[in-house]
C-alpha cells in the first residue's frame, strides 16, 4: 500500500513539473522537437512507449490478489489437513497462478509415495518458484535495460550532434549561427529526452521488484503453512481465530 502511495506521489509531481516546464517553454510542437533531436529521437521514442507499455503490465500481472490468491488459502488448508492430495492437485492445476503452480509441483512429489519425503516436497517447490519467478521478472527486468539503455543512446545522440556542429564550424565558420544552433540543439534535447526516460524506468524498476520480493515472501509463508497442515494435520496458529486461541488457552 505505501509503494503505491508513494507512485502515485511520484506520478503527480512528474506531471506537475511536466506541466510547468511546458508554461515556460516556447511553442515548440513535438514533431519540431523530434526534428530538432535528430535520428537519436526515433528509438527514444520507441523506448518510452515501450516503458509505458511495460509499467501497465506490471501493474496488472504483479497485483499481489492475482499472483497469491489467498481467498484459496481456507480451502486448500482443510484439504492438507484431512490429507486430501489428489483433491488439492485437481484444485490447483484448475486454478492456475503464481501461488498454485508452486503449491501443485510440491503436491506432485507427495503422490508418488505414501511416506512423504518433505525435503523433496521442498526442493521441487523452490524449483517451481524459480521457474514461476523467472517468467513474471522478465517485464521488471526490461525496465531497467530501458533505464540503463535510453541515457547511453541520448548521450550518443548528444556527441552526433556535437560532430555536427563541429563540422559546420569548420565548413561555414560563424557565419551561419541557425545551423550551428539546429546541431547543438540536437546534441541537448537526446541527453534531456534519455534522462527524461531513463529516470521513471529505473523508478518503476525499484517499485516493481520491491513488491515482487514482498509477494514472493507472501507465497513462501503461504505454502510452508499447507505443507506443515500437511505433515501436523492441524490448522496453522496463523489461521486460528482468535475465540479458539483463548479456549485454548483455558484448557
Amino acid at each position: 500500500m505505501k509503494l503505491r502511495i508513494i507512485a502515485t506521489l511520484w506520478c503527480v509531481l512528474a506531471c506537475s513539473a511536466f506541466a510547468q516546464g511546458s508554461e515556460n517553454a516556447s511553442q515548440v510542437s513535438l514533431l519540431q522537437l523530434i526534428k530538432t533531436g535528430g535520428w537519436a529521437m526515433w528509438p527514444l521514442g520507441g523506448f518510452s512507449i515501450f516503458m509505458i507499455t511495460l509499467i501497465i503490465q506490471n501493474f496488472m500481472n504483479l497485483c499481489s490478489k492475482v499472483l497469491l490468491h489467498e481467498e484459496q488459502m481456507p480451502s486448500l488448508l482443510d484439504m492438507m489437513m484431512q490429507r486430501k492430495v489428489k483433491t488439492a492437485l485437481i484444485y490447483c492445476r484448475k486454478n492456475p497462478s503464481l501461488f498454485t503452480n508452486t503449491f501443485g509441483a510440491g503436491l506432485e512429489r507427495c503422490l508418488d509415495s505414501e511416506d512423504i519425503d518433505f525435503l523433496k516436497v521442498k526442493e521441487s517447490v523452490e524449483e517451481a518458484s524459480i521457474e514461476q519467478t523467472s517468467k513474471l521478472m522478465k517485464p521488471i527486468d526490461y525496465l531497467s535495460i530501458i533505464g540503463a539503455s535510453a541515457p547511453m543512446l541520448g548521450l550518443l545522440g548528444t556527441v552526433s550532434g556535437m560532430i555536427k556542429a563541429f563540422n559546420t564550424m569548420g565548413t561555414t565558420g560563424m557565419g551561419k549561427p541557425e545551423l550551428l544552433a539546429a546541431n547543438i540543439g540536437e546534441a541537448l534535447i537526446t541527453t534531456a529526452t534519455g534522462l527524461v526516460i531513463a529516470i521513471p524506468a529505473m523508478f518503476f524498476f525499484f517499485f516493481f521488484k520491491k513488491g515482487f520480493q514482498k509477494t514472493l515472501a507472501t507465497l513462501g509463508r503461504n505454502v510452508g503453512f499447507l505443507f506443515d497442515a500437511l505433515q501436523t494435520g492441524q490448522r496453522p496458529i496463523s489461521f486460528v481465530d482468535l475465540k479458539t486461541l483463548e479456549a485454548m488457552e483455558g484448557e
